[in-house]
């Protein structure tokens, strides 16, 4: 019985710790803003992509941006539904290097919620972020220049 438990537990307790961790480059949601701004300059560049079943094109409105650990950014990616019918769809998310993870903070994010588009539609989503300006205190990303910030939608079926 505590085995099936925890084999039916294992995917929730699995994002957690890639949340908590930033394992496998699982960013952060905020749960409060920087209070110090640090002079390093970290580059982040975007990227997105979309599943074939998902008639939409993404992308990011911008290649990347230049952002300092601690200053909060914000970063647009368009999208528009090709199809003549309404879709839905969800976004994925990941950064690369993946140790890059842990000090990546998403603010707001598209990515949290269903997106509705209808036929023909076109629109932008924000994404709002800061670098944990921690990251410049580890020796172990003091390789790290650019970290990419990567977007997959995926289809939503009807409810």
């Amino acid at each position: 019985m505590g085995m099936l438990a925890l084999t039916f537990a294992s995917s929730s307790l699995y994002r957690m710790f890639c949340e908590r961790t930033g394992h496998g480059g699982t960013t952060r949601v905020a749960q409060k803003m920087p209070t110090r701004i640090e002079e390093r300059v970290i580059t982040i560049r975007f990227n997105a992509d979309t599943h074939r079943a998902l008639p939409w094109d993404f992308q990011p409105s911008q290649k990347e941006i230049k952002v300092k650990p601690g200053e909060v950014a914000l970063a647009f990616y368009h999208a528009h539904n090709r199809s003549s019918g309404h879709t839905m769809g969800m976004a994925t998310y990941n950064v690369t290097p993946h140790k890059a993870g842990i000090y990546f903070n998403k603010v707001e994010c598209f990515c949290f919620l269903e997106q509705h588009l209808e036929g023909g539609q076109e629109t932008d989503f924000p994404v709002q972020f800061f670098i944990d300006p921690d990251l410049v205190k580890d020796p172990a990303m003091q390789d790290v220049d650019t970290i990419t910030l990567s977007y997959t939608f995926f289809p939503l079926k009807k409810k």
